[in-house]
C-alpha cells in the first residue's frame, strides 16, 4: 500500500515510517519540521516538507493519491495550547480538516488518527478508563483532539472515509523530545545525563507527582501496524494499564543512569491531570495487540539512545 504519514519526521511518526517500510509498503512523509528532524526520516521514504494547514497538502495528495493516511502531525504541548489556543486550534483542528478534505477528494481509503488517551479523558472518576468514558478535556489541546475525533466521524458518516482512532497513553522512547505529555521521560534523562537535577511537578495532596500510564514507542508502532487492517470504525486506547507516579519514574531513571541526587519539586502546571490510566481490553480484542515492553526495559532502551546521540 501507499501510506502517507503526516508528522513522519517526529518522534512517534518516524518509528511508524520505519515499520511500514520494513513491512514492504510505499511510504510518504509530510512534515514541516517544526518539531520533527531530518535525521529521523528514513531515506527509503519520499519526503515532502510542507505544512498540513497549507495548500501544498492538496497538491501532494493529487500527485501521490495515498491509500492510507496516518495522521500524527500536531501541536503537542498542553501548557502551550492554553497559552496560545489559536495556534493549537489552527494545527490540531483546521490542519486535520485540510487533510480530511484531501482524503475525500483523492480517494484515500482510511485514516489512522493519533489521539490522546490522557488529555481527552481529563480527571475522570473511571479508573482505569475505557473508551466509552465521557471525555472531560481540561486543555485546548485536549478539546482539539476530541474535536478531531468528531471531524473524522463526520467524514466517515457523510463521505464513507474509513478510520481507526488510537488514543495514546504517555508515549516515550528513542527520538523523543521534551514536549508533550510523555516528554517527562526525555526531559529527565537529558537533565540527569548533564548532571542537572530534574523537578517533579505535583499537587499538594499528591507529593509523589502525577500518576501516568507510560507506553514504549515500539508498542505504539505495533498498534499502528495492526490498524492498517484492523480496527475499522473504532476508537481504541493504547497504553499499558500500569500506573506509575512521577517519583517512581524518577527513581527508575536515576537507578539506571546512576544519578545520585534527590529530585527537586515544582507546582503542577495548567492542564496537568492528577492521574491517568487506560483500560486496554479493547485493543487486545480488536487489534490483537498488547504491550510487550515493561517500563524498566523501555527506559533502558531510551537511556541507551540518549547516551549515543
Amino acid at each position: 500500500m501507499k501510506i502517507l504519514v503526516t508528522g513522519g519526521a517526529g518522534f512517534i511518526g518516524s518509528h511508524i515510517v520505519d515499520s511500514y517500510l520494513e513491512a514492504g509498503h510505499e511510504v510518504l512523509v509530510l512534515d514541516n519540521l517544526s518539531s520533527g528532524a531530518i535525521r529521523n526520516i528514513n531515506p527509503k521514504a519520499k519526503f515532502y516538507q510542507a505544512d498540513i494547514c497549507s495548500s501544498e497538502t492538496e497538491a501532494i495528495f493529487k500527485a501521490e493519491k495515498p491509500d492510507i493516511v496516518n495522521h500524527l502531525a500536531a501541536h503537542v504541548s498542553v501548557p502551550n495550547s492554553i497559552m496560545d489556543p489559536m495556534y493549537d486550534t489552527q494545527v490540531n483542528a483546521l490542519g486535520l480538516v485540510n487533510i480530511l478534505q484531501a482524503c475525500i477528494k483523492y480517494n484515500t481509503h482510511k485514516i489512522i488518527f493519533s489521539s490522546s488517551g490522557g488529555a481527552i479523558y481529563g480527571d475522570t472518576e473511571e479508573y482505569p478508563t475505557k473508551e466509552t468514558c465521557t471525555p472531560l478535556p481540561l486543555s485546548i489541546y485536549a478539546i482539539n483532539k476530541m474535536a478531531g475525533e468528531q471531524y473524522i466521524k463526520f467524514y466517515n458518516h457523510h463521505h464513507g472515509l474509513n478510520y481507526t482512532i488510537l488514543r495514546y497513553a504517555n508515549v516515550y522512547g528513542p527520538r523523543q523530545v521534551s514536549q508533550g505529555e510523555g516528554g517527562v521521560v526525555a526531559t529527565f534523562i537529558s537533565q540527569m545525563l548533564k548532571g542537572i537535577t530534574p523537578a517533579i511537578y505535583s499537587y499538594p495532596e499528591s507529593p509523589m507527582g502525577m500518576i501516568r500510564d507510560y507506553v514504549y514507542v515500539a508498542d505504539v508502532v505495533y498498534a499502528n501496524v495492526q490498524a492498517l487492517d484492523l480496527g475499522d470504525g473504532e476508537t481504541i486506547n493504547i497504553g499499558t494499564c500500569t500506573e506509575t507516579n512521577t517519583t517512581e519514574l524518577y527513581n527508575e531513571l536515576a537507578l539506571q543512569i546512576g544519578f545520585k541526587y534527590s529530585a527537586a519539586s515544582g507546582s503542577a502546571r495548567a492542564g496537568d491531570l492528577r492521574r491517568n490510566l487506560l483500560n486496554i481490553d479493547k485493543a487486545k480484542e480488536v487489534l490483537n495487540w498488547e504491550p510487550k515492553y515493561s517500563l524498566k526495559d523501555g527506559i533502558a532502551q531510551t537511556i541507551d539512545y540518549f547516551k549515543n546521540t
